[in-house]
C-alpha cells in the first residue's frame, strides 16, 4: 500500500490514493505539527504551543493525548501488515515523533525537488521546478490559525515564491518569456514591491516587443517604492531600466542577434560584474524608526558610548557590544536609540537586521541569509551574490573593509549566529542585542557585555507619562503607583498598559490598575493584541528555547513559594544534585529567565514568575508539582530546625522530625553566625513556605515551621512577621486539635502580640494558652504562659500583676527541675522586683539566675540577666556599675543577633550616660537604638527616644 501526507493546502493523508479521515481540524493540526518535523522528537509543550498558541486550554495535555491516540489508529489503518510503507507516532522521553519515510510528505518532496533543480542544468531544472510547484494545492495548513502555523505558513509561501522566481529565471534563459507573461503580470500586480519579480516581468515584456510596457512597469515600481518605503529602486533594477531605454541587444531573447550568453559564477568564486565600485557603493540607512517613548537608561547609554566610541576610526579594531536582557526589557529600543544618536560617527552607513533569534513567528535567520540581506543593501546585484558560503562571507567583508559603518544585529539567538556575520577589519562598530548572555562572543571577539535590567521607579513613571501625559498621572497617583508596582519596571508591560489606557482616554487609570491586581489575570491585561506587544507571548519564546530539563526547572521555580530561592533549596525542589541544579539554573540565567540576586541565590522577575507558574499548571502534572513542593518545604523545615537548635536550644532540644524525603538534602549550619546568616537569607522564603503550606492544609508542616522560625524572628525584632507567623501557626494547631500544640501556638502568639503592643490580644491568647495547657496537664507550658502573661501586664504598666505571674512561673519551673527555665524565671522575678523598688531581692534573684546561665552556657539568658542587673544598678544610682552590666549585655546581644534586645539595651545605656551628665554619649547610644527600632517598625519606641534627643539637643558634656 502507498501512503502519503499533504500540508501544502488542506492537511491530508491518503492510502493508495484514497483520502483517510483524520478527524476534526485541531486533531489534523497535531498531525501537521509532527509531519513538519518528521522523524524528530517534538516536546509535549512544543506540540501544545504549535496547536493552541499562547493560550492553551486548561486541559491541553489530556486533549492532546486523546488526539494522538486517535491519530495512531488512523495511521495504523493506512497500511496492512505486509506493507513496508507505513507511518507511526511514537512516544519518546522528550516528547512525540512521527516516524515515516520523508518522501511521503509533500513539503519534504517540494524541498528536495527545489534543491535538485537549483543544482541542475536549465533543461532539467525547468522540469523539476514545475514538479515542485505542482505539489501546491493552496495555502499550507489551510484552516489552521495559530502563531506557530501562521509563521510557518508565511515561511513556506516565501519558499514557493523563491521557487517561482528561480523557475522564471530558468525559463527566461531558455527563451520561454512569452509563456511566462500572463503569470508574471498577475504576480507583479500582487507583489508590486518585489524588484526581482519586476525585473523578470520587464525582461519578458521587452523580449516580447513591449518596450513601452516594460518602461511603464519600472515607473510603477519606482512610484510604489517611494510611496511605501521611501526608497528608490535597487541598482540591479535600475541598470535593467537603462538597458531597456538603450534598447541594449545584450538583454534580448536568447539566440537573437547581439545577445551575449552569461555563464553563472563557479562555486567559491566571487563574481565582480554586479559588485559596485567604491565610488558607486550604496550608503545604507537601514535603522528602524527611533523609539518614540524611549526614556532613561543614561548609565547604559554612557556605557555604549564607551564601548563603541572608538569604533569607526581608521586603524582601530572592530568594536562589538552585546546588550542582553529578558524579553520586553527594552534591548532593541536602547540599541536603536543609541544608533540614531550616533549616525554621524558612521558616515558610510548603518546596517540593521532582526536575526529572529527569539521570535514568536519564525526560526532564527541563517548567517548566509543575513549576509545576503547586507550585500543587497550594499548594492550587490542578485546575480553577483556567490552561492558558496565562504565566498559569500568574503565578499561581504571585502565590501565593508575600511568603511566606517554601524552594524546592528538585533535579537540574536547565540554567539555563533553573530560571529558568522561580524566584519573582519577595522572601522566598523557592531551592536548586538539578545536575550542570551553572549559570553562566548566576549571570549572570541572581545565583545563588551552590557546586561540590561528593568527600569528604575522614576524611569518607569516617566515612560508611563510619555504614553498618557503628566496630567493624567497626577489625577490618580495611587493608580499610577499600583500600575507601576504590578509592571515591576518591565518597559514592555508599562508600554502595553500605557497604550491601552491611551486608547481609552475616558477611563480612569484605576480601571487598568484593578485589572492588574489579580495575579491570575495579570498577564491577560498585559496584551495589546499583537505578539510583540504581549508579555505572555514574549515569555513563551524564551520558554521554547529551553532544553527539556531547564524548562522543568523554570516551571517548578514558578510554583515554589518565596521571592527567590537558594541553590540548596532549589536542589531539593528539583530532587537533583548540586551540579545538576547549578547547570539548569545557569541555562535559565543565560537567557535572563532568572538572575542571581546574590551568589547562588536566584530570583525571577514578577511577571516571568507568573508565566512560569502558568506553565507549571499546564505542563507539569499535579502529582509531580506536589512532590517537588513538599521536598522544598521539607528542606526548609529540616534546615530551620537544625538552626533553631543552635539558636534556642532550651526551646528546641527535644524537637525531633521525621527523616527528610528522598531527594532532600538539608543544610546543617555549624554555629550561631552561620545560622543567623542562613535565616536572614531565607526568612522571606520560610514565611512564604509556611503560608503556602497553610493554603494547602499541610497543617503539621505549618505548625512545625512556626516553631523553628520563632527564635530567629524573636531575636531580630521582626514584630509583624512574628505575629503573622503565629496566627498561621495557631490556625494549623487548631485544625490539628492537639492540646500541647494549641497551647504552644497561643502562648507564642500572645508573646508576639505583647511585643508589638497589642496587649488585649496578648492577654486573650495567654488565657487560651493557659486553658489548653491545664487541659493537657503540661506544667512547664503553664509556667511559660505565666511568663508571657507577666510581660503583657508589664507592658500595660501593672508591674505588681506581672510579678505575681512570674513568681507563679518560678514555682512551676522548680517542680519541673529544668535549670535553664528556672534561671529565666529567676531573672524575670528579679526584673519585676526591681520595677517595684525591691532592689535587694531583685539583685539576689538575678545573681542566682546569672550563675545558672553561665554554668550551663546559655548565652541568651546570660545577656538578658546582665541587662536586668544593669537596670537594677541604674535604679539604685550605681551608674558606673550599670554601664558595665549594660555594655556586657549589649555585646552578647549583638553577637547573638538579638537586635530586639540590643536596641533596648542601647536605649538604657543612653539613659545611664545622661544620668552621668554625658549627653553626647547618651545621644550616640539613643541614635543607634532609634536606627534598630526603626528597622523593627517599633514606632512608639522611636518616638520615645526622639523626644529625649530633642530635649538634649544643644546640651554638651
Amino acid at each position: 500500500m502507498m501512503i502519503g501526507f499533504g500540508v501544502l493546502g488542506e492537511i491530508q493523508a491518503y492510502s493508495d490514493g484514497v483520502a483517510v479521515d483524520l478527524g476534526p481540524a485541531r486533531q489534523r493540526s497535531v498531525l501537521a505539527a509532527l509531519l513538519v518535523d518528521i522523524n524528530r522528537t517534538v516536546p509535549v509543550e512544543g506540540l501544545v504551543d504549535r496547536v493552541w498558541g499562547v493560550r492553551p486550554p486548561q486541559r491541553g495535555r489530556p486533549t492532546l493525548y486523546s488526539y494522538l491516540s486517535r491519530l495512531r489508529r488512523a495511521l495504523d489503518s493506512m497500511a496492512d501488515e505486509a506493507s513496508t510503507d507505513r507511518a507511526s507516532i511514537v512516544r519518546r522521553p522528550a516528547g512525540y515523533a512521527l516516524l515515516a519515510d520523508p518522501g511521503v510528505v509533500d513539503v519534504r518532496v517540494f524541498s528536495d525537488l527545489v534543491g535538485q533543480a537549483r543544482a541542475a542544468d536549465d533543461g532539467r531544472a525547468a522540469v523539476l521546478f514545475e514538479r515542485a510547484l505542482g505539489l501546491w494545492r493552496g495555502e499550507p495548513f489551510a484552516g489552521v490559525d495559530t502563531p506557530w502555523f501562521n509563521s510557518l505558513r508565511e515561511s513556506l509561501l516565501g519558499e514557493r515564491h523563491a521557487c517561482r522566481l528561480d523557475r522564471n529565471d530558468v525559463q527566461l534563459r531558455r527563451g520561454h518569456h512569452a509563456a511566462l507573461l500572463t503569470e508574471l503580470a498577475a504576480c507583479h500586480e500582487a507583489l508590486p514591491l518585489d524588484e526581482r519579480l519586476a525585473a523578470q516581468f520587464m525582461l519578458a515584456l521587452y523580449r516580447s516587443g513591449r518596450t513601452a510596457d516594460a518602461l511603464r512597469c519600472f515607473e510603477r515600481v519606482r512610484h510604489a517604492l517611494a510611496e511605501e518605503l521611501g526608497s528608490d529602486p535597487g541598482l540591479e533594477l535600475g541598470r535593467l531600466h537603462q538597458r531597456v531605454l538603450a534598447n541594449d541587444p545584450a538583454i534580448g531573447a536568447p539566440g537573437a542577434p547581439g545577445t551575449t550568453a552569461v555563464a553563472a559564477p563557479a562555486a567559491g568564486a566571487v563574481p565582480t560584474s554586479g559588485i559596485p565600485s567604491p565610488q558607486d557603493r550604496a550608503l545604507p540607512r537601514q535603522l528602524p524608526a527611533a523609539p518614540p517613548w524611549f526614556t532613561g537608561r543614561q548609565r547604559e547609554l554612557a556605557e555604549l558610548d564607551k564601548a563603541l566610541g572608538q569604533a569607526g576610526q581608521p586603524g582601530g579594531a572592530v568594536a562589538v557590544c552585546a546588550v542582553s536582557g529578558s524579553g520586553g526589557v527594552g534591548k532593541t529600543s536602547l540599541a536603536v536609540h543609541w544608533a540614531h544618536r550616533n549616525t554621524d560617527r558612521f558616515p558610510d552607513g548603518q546596517l540593521y537586521v532582526d536575526l529572529r533569534g527569539f521570535d514568536p513567528s519564525g526560526e532564527p535567520l541563517a548567517p548566509a541569509a543575513v549576509v545576503r540581506v547586507f550585500l543587497d543593501a550594499l548594492g550587490v546585484g542578485s546575480g553577483s551574490i556567490p552561492v558558496d558560503q565562504q565566498a559569500l562571507s568574503g565578499l561581504y567583508r571585502s565590501l565593508v573593509a575600511e568603511r566606517r559603518m554601524l552594524i546592528v544585529l538585533d535579537n540574536a539567538a547565540d554567539a555563533t549566529q553573530v560571529a558568522a556575520v561580524l566584519p573582519g577589519s577595522a572601522g566598523c562598530a557592531v551592536l548586538v542585542t539578545s536575550r542570551r548572555r553572549l559570553t562566548g562572543l566576549a571570549v572570541t571577539h572581545g565583545a563588551y557585555l552590557l546586561p540590561l535590567d528593568v527600569l528604575t521607579a522614576s524611569e518607569s513613571r516617566d515612560l508611563l507619562g510619555r504614553h498618557l501625559g503628566e496630567d493624567r498621572l497626577a489625577a490618580d497617583p495611587e493608580a499610577v503607583t499600583a500600575v507601576l508596582e504590578h509592571c515591576a519596571g518591565l518597559p514592555l508591560a508599562i508600554s502595553v498598559v500605557g497604550a491601552r489606557a491611551a486608547a481609552r482616554a475616558g477611563f480612569p487609570l484605576a480601571v487598568f490598575a484593578e485589572e492588574l491586581q489579580d495575579q491570575s489575570a495579570r498577564l491577560d491585561a498585559l496584551d495589546a493584541g499583537d505578539l510583540s506587544a504581549n508579555v505572555r507571548a514574549v515569555c513563551l519564546v524564551s520558554y521554547r528555547a529551553l532544553t527539556d530539563g531547564a524548562a522543568e526547572v523554570f516551571r517548578l521555580l514558578g510554583a515554589a513559594p518565596g521571592p527567590e530561592i537558594g541553590l540548596a533549596a532549589a536542589g531539593s525542589l528539583l530532587g537533583r544534585s548540586p551540579a545538576e541544579t547549578r547547570a539548569a539554573l545557569r541555562e535559565l540565567e543565560t537567557v535572563h529567565l532568572v538572575q542571581q540576586s546574590a551568589p547562588y541565590r536566584y530570583r525571577m522577575h514578577d511577571l516571568i514568575r507568573l508565566y512560569a507558574a502558568e506553565r507549571a499548571a499546564v505542563d507539569q502534572s499535579e502529582e509531580s508539582r506536589e512532590r517537588a513542593l513538599r521536598r522544598v518545604l521539607d528542606f526548609y523545615l529540616h534546615t530551620a530546625c537544625a538552626g533553631a537548635k543552635v539558636l534556642t536550644p532550651l526551646q528546641h532540644h527535644h524537637l525531633e522530625l521525621e527523616p527528610p524525603l528522598d531527594g532532600v538534602t538539608p543544610q546543617a549550619p555549624a554555629d550561631q553566625t552561620a545560622v543567623m546568616s542562613w535565616f536572614r537569607a531565607e526568612h522571606a522564603c520560610l514565611l512564604a513556605a509556611q503560608g503556602f503550606a497553610g493554603r494547602q492544609r499541610w497543617d503539621f508542616l505549618v505548625w512545625q515551621l512556626a516553631r523553628v522560625l520563632d527564635g530567629f524572628l524573636w531575636r531580630q525584632g521582626r514584630l509583624h512577621d512574628h505575629v503573622a507567623l503565629w496566627r498561621t501557626g495557631l490556625a494549623a494547631a487548631e485544625r490539628l486539635g492537639e492540646g500541647t500544640a494549641r497551647a504552644w501556638a497561643h502562648r507564642r502568639l500572645a508573646h508576639a502580640c505583647a511585643r508589638s503592643g497589642n496587649h488585649d490580644d496578648a492577654l486573650h491568647h495567654a488565657g487560651s494558652a493557659l486553658a489548653a495547657a491545664e487541659e493537657a496537664g503540661d506544667l512547664s507550658e503553664q509556667a511559660r504562659i505565666h511568663d508571657v502573661t507577666a510581660w503583657s501586664w508589664a507592658q500595660q504598666g501593672d508591674d505588681r500583676q506581672a510579678l505575681t505571674h512570674v513568681r507563679h512561673s518560678l514555682r512551676l519551673h522548680r517542680v519541673g527541675h529544668d535549670p535553664l527555665a528556672q534561671a529565666n524565671a529567676l531573672n524575670a522575678v528579679g526584673w519585676y522586683e526591681a520595677r517595684i523598688g525591691d532592689y535587694r531581692g531583685a539583685m539576689a534573684h538575678c545573681e542566682e539566675a546569672l550563675e545558672i546561665h553561665r554554668r550551663h552556657g546559655f548565652r541568651d539568658g546570660e545577656a538578658c540577666t546582665l541587662d536586668s542587673l544593669g537596670f537594677i544598678a541604674h535604679a539604685a544610682a550605681r551608674h558606673d556599675e550599670a554601664l558595665a552590666y549594660y555594655h556586657r549585655a549589649r555585646a552578647l546581644f549583638h553577637d547573638l543577633g538579638n537586635l530586639y534586645e540590643e536596641a533596648n539595651t542601647l536605649a538604657n545605656l543612653g539613659d545611664v550616660h545622661l544620668a552621668l551628665a554625658q549627653p553626647d554619649e547618651a545621644r550616640h547610644n539613643w541614635r543607634q537604638a532609634v536606627s534598630l527600632y526603626d528597622a523593627q517598625h517599633r514606632t512608639e519606641d522611636v518616638r520615645r527616644l526622639q523626644v529625649k534627643l530633642a530635649r538634649t539637643r544643644g546640651v554638651s558634656t
